[in-house]
């Protein structure tokens, strides 16, 4: 296998995914992308490089040496966790080239020898032969996960569905190809459910439950422990990561894990961040009236940019919290801790840890805010380490700081 290092340069704008963890770990399919990148180009992965900020809490999540080069003889391919997709140039790379992705200038991925990697990862070192790509391929803003998500889920379910299978229970329906639903033999699903494979396949990981009445329309990925809800509708390209709870309609929407939208409601061509709650009746936008081009803010402070996508819901960062009945505008951004409990629709881009009433909008208390954490994550038996509430704090530090100075601007 070849030796490999992740890197996560810190470039563009992709908070909130990257709040808490680094980029190479955001779900942008049924896969994590240095999962894809990992099986697909049947990679060794060594070491990982992160912005300093992130080097404990990547520690704790992945227990892979970080931002230290391993003593390894012979080349290192040295990939950009911005980049999902397993581009078959970077198996093609001989040592000492380099691809770069030709919009950005930025680079993809690098096969070199320790220590020009060394040089690579921490001065920036360009001396080696590039090779331009024209194709978009590195992430730099939040939304950019729909604008490859149609494709990655595609790449991981031919992945996934070499899994062992057991047979579809009696009492399931099956629309398609029988051979198209991979249920692990750990998997529950009930009697009355419906899987539609005329699509795509349908792939239903260990521990997972899907209840009586559900219809799964593939390709759709249901993780580790999961539950899809009576009556639910999964719709197409859907992958719901480990350990979360899902009902009412739901279509093209990335769960990156251990979130629950288990009321009615729709939801779709999203991306949810962990430990996030959607009330009763949240439903979302995913399509203008006029059916154009989404805009969106990927700051609060920031302008408002063309997307490329006509279809874009909501990006909902880690533990953000929707009361019953909220109603969330097409291309809205959420950023990681905010509290909306609002009338009147939710829309824009929501700072982190705003607490948003119809009252008004304010910062949430970091104890308070922590408290609840606990709180949830302690109802999946999880209790946050030390470098995640540090982590935390160092979020709700930043955008504390963020409000003050903008007061003094005022």
């Amino acid at each position: 296998m070849q030796p490999a290092i992740l890197f996560d340069d810190g470039k563009g704008q992709l908070s909130p995914l990257t709040d808490l963890r680094p980029v190479f770990d955001i779900r942008t399919g049924a896969l994590r992308s240095m999962e894809r990148l990992r099986l697909v180009l049947q990679l060794k992965i060594v070491a990982l490089f992160v912005p300093d900020d992130m080097v404990d809490l990547t520690l704790d999540r992945l227990n892979i040496q970080t931002n230290e080069i391993p003593d390894i003889d012979g080349p290192i391919l040295v990939i950009n966790g911005r980049c999902p997709i397993p581009l078959p140039q970077i198996k093609e790379l001989r040592p000492g080239q380099a691809i770069y992705e030709k919009a950005s200038g930025d680079p993809v991925a690098a096969l070199l020898q320790p220590e020009a990697a060394r040089r690579f990862l921490t001065t920036g070192d360009d001396d080696h032969e590039h090779i331009e790509i024209d194709d978009f391929v590195l992430l730099s803003r939040p939304w950019h996960v729909r604008a490859v998500r149609d494709w990655t889920i595609k790449f991981d379910m031919e992945i996934l569905k070499k899994r062992k299978s057991k047979r579809p229970p009696d009492g399931v329906h099956i629309i398609g190809d029988p051979g198209d639903a991979v249920i692990d033999p750990g998997a529950t699903v009930c009697p009355g459910v419906t899987l539609d494979l005329e699509h795509g396949p349908i792939v239903i990981s260990s521990g997972a439950k899907i209840r009586p009445g559900a219809v799964l329309i593939g390709p759709v990925a249901v993780g580790p422990n999961s539950t899809i809800m009576e009556q639910a509708v999964i719709k197409p390209n859907t992958a719901i990561g480990p350990v979360c709870k899902v009902g009412g309609e739901v279509g093209g929407t990335i769960f990156q894990g251990y979130a629950n939208k288990s009321h009615d409601g729709h939801l779709g061509d999203s991306w949810v961040g962990e430990w996030v709650n959607f009330g009763a009746g949240t439903s979302n936008s995913n399509l203008l009236n006029t059916y154009g081009e989404v805009s969106c803010r990927a700051t609060p402070d920031g302008p408002n940019e063309r997307t490329g996508e006509q279809y874009l819901g909501v990006i909902a960062g880690d533990h953000a919290k929707f009361a019953i009945n909220s109603r969330i505008m097409t291309g809205t951004v959420v950023h990681t801790g905010a509290m909306l409990s609002t009338s009147g629709p939710i829309r824009g881009c929501v700072a982190p840890f705003c607490w948003c009433t119809d009252d008004g909008e304010r910062l949430y208390r970091y104890h308070k805010f922590l408290e609840v954490a606990r709180s949830v994550m302690g109802r999946r038996d999880i209790e946050p380490s030390h470098a995640y509430t540090d982590r935390l704090a160092w979020l709700h530090a930043a955008e504390s700081k963020r409000l003050a100075d903008n007061f003094q601007n005022a």
